[in-house]
């Protein structure tokens, strides 16, 4: 299981936590997805066969592109 996290300045409101959290856990693999307006992070839990390639892409499509991995 991989854990990421990353930085998404685009997240705004809860309309786009909620957005995130409900398109990011129908990848298949995804564990769970968590999205925060304050601090503008998503911290995604994920196995094979979802990828960061696939997450990032997944992001970008929904317009929340993340702007790079956040290392904790």
């Amino acid at each position: 299981m991989t854990t990421v996290t990353y930085s998404v300045p685009a997240i705004s409101c809860g309309h786009c936590t909620h957005t995130i959290e409900t398109e990011v856990a129908d990848l298949q693999g995804v564990q769970s997805v968590k999205a925060e307006i304050e601090s503008k992070k998503v911290v995604i839990t994920f196995d094979a066969p979802a990828s960061e390639e696939k997450i990032k892409a997944l992001l970008a499509e929904i317009n929340y592109p993340a702007e790079g991995l956040i290392t904790l």
